[in-house]
């Protein structure tokens, strides 16, 4: 477990150095809730690269750092992690552009999101509250609702998550995320947390369901 923001800009530093072209980090996880003082310890980073040339530059870094490579296990089943890099205390766990099903970075996300870092070929950002907010209810860990409801309590742009959610149905196509985006807000509002987007949500996942039904009548 990580405890303090300080060591993961040591590993920052540490992979400026090996990077021969630039590349853009954006942080997703708890990592960007250790930073803010939401959460004590982190077990991991998640991060997300653009592009492929990032993915593939970032990948040979960290072996060359020393950092072993893992399997995603199942409790990531529903989301598109790329690969697991581990050494010592430190956990990556990396994405190339895709998070869930055809849900990904988009440009407004990386306009949210807040440059901590600029070395000499490494950038890194935070992704916004919300977008964090937003990447954990795709996941089935129980520690992921303690986090949202972290967020939460932060102050979140409701708005903000809403016309991201519609913005990604309207490019890739009604996918079966906004199902699980739905269950755990009905999982956050049984725990008590007011969603003011709760209707507007459910006329998603509801049309997501009758489009599936359409399409596997016999």
């Amino acid at each position: 477990m990580i405890s303090k923001f300080e060591d993961f800009n040591e590993l920052f530093k540490e992979i400026d150095k090996t990077l021969a072209k630039k590349a853009h980090l954006y942080v997703i996880g708890g990592a960007m809730l250790l930073y803010h003082g939401i959460k004590d310890a982190t077990k991991d980073i998640d991060i997300i690269v653009e592009t492929p040339q990032e993915f593939l530059q970032l990948q040979k870094s960290l072996k060359d750092m020393g950092f072993a490579t893992r399997m995603p296990t199942l409790e990531y089943k529903k989301v598109d992690l790329n690969q697991i890099f581990v050494r010592e205390d430190f956990r990556l766990d990396l994405f190339q552009k895709t998070v869930c099903k055809g849900f990904s970075l988009s440009k407004a996300m990386q306009k949210r999101a807040q440059n901590i870092i600029k070395l000499q070929h490494l950038m890194v950002s935070l992704c916004s509250g919300e977008d964090v907010f937003l990447f954990k209810t795709f996941t089935e860990r129980e520690g992921d609702i303690s986090d949202c409801l972290g967020l939460a309590q932060r102050g979140i742009d409701w708005n903000a998550i809403l016309g991201e959610v519609q913005s990604q149905i309207k490019t890739t196509g009604n996918h079966v995320w906004i199902t699980w985006v739905g269950e755990r807000l009905d999982i956050l509002e049984e725990r008590g947390l007011e969603i003011p987007i709760m209707g507007e949500v459910n006329i998603l996942r509801e049309a997501y369901f009758e489009d599936y039904e359409k399409r596997h009548k016999t």
